[in-house]
């Protein structure tokens, strides 16, 4: 993670410094602009001191210039198989949607709907074939 930050640090202080220039040159006649670029160089600068915090407390085996191959092997992570739930949960919001356009009574079948569809997206890990 030490090379990370690295990365977001000049686009920090890109924006910061375009941002200053720009709001210079346009005497604050747009302010839209100048909030946007100093926004924009305050948000990269949150997630760079976040990567340069979290770089010092992990230690990983690409930050070092001696590691192995081996050294990076272990568990990569959960991978979830394919579901059929999002796209129960994709309907249901299409019926919450288009009932303000046909009737409210949609609504509340997407509702009734939604409970379903997320319990069945939430629970799935706990029934079945992929139960842990």
């Amino acid at each position: 993670m030490t090379t990370e930050w690295k990365v977001f640090a000049p686009l920090t202080l890109f924006f910061l410094i375009v941002g200053s220039v720009y709001g210079y040159f346009t005497r604050l006649s747009e302010p839209i602009g100048l909030i946007a670029l100093l926004l924009a160089g305050v948000l990269l600068g949150m997630i760079t001191v976040y990567l340069a915090i979290t770089s010092r407390k992990i230690d990983r085996p690409e930050d070092k210039p001696d590691a192995e191959i081996a050294d990076g092997a272990g568990e990569l992570g959960f991978f979830p198989a394919s579901s059929i739930w999002p796209l129960w949960t994709a309907l249901t919001m299409v019926l919450i949607v288009l009932g303000p356009v046909f009737g409210w009574w949609i609504s509340l079948l997407g509702l009734g709907m939604g409970i379903w569809s997320l319990t069945g997206w939430v629970y799935e890990y706990y029934r079945g074939d992929y139960k842990h």
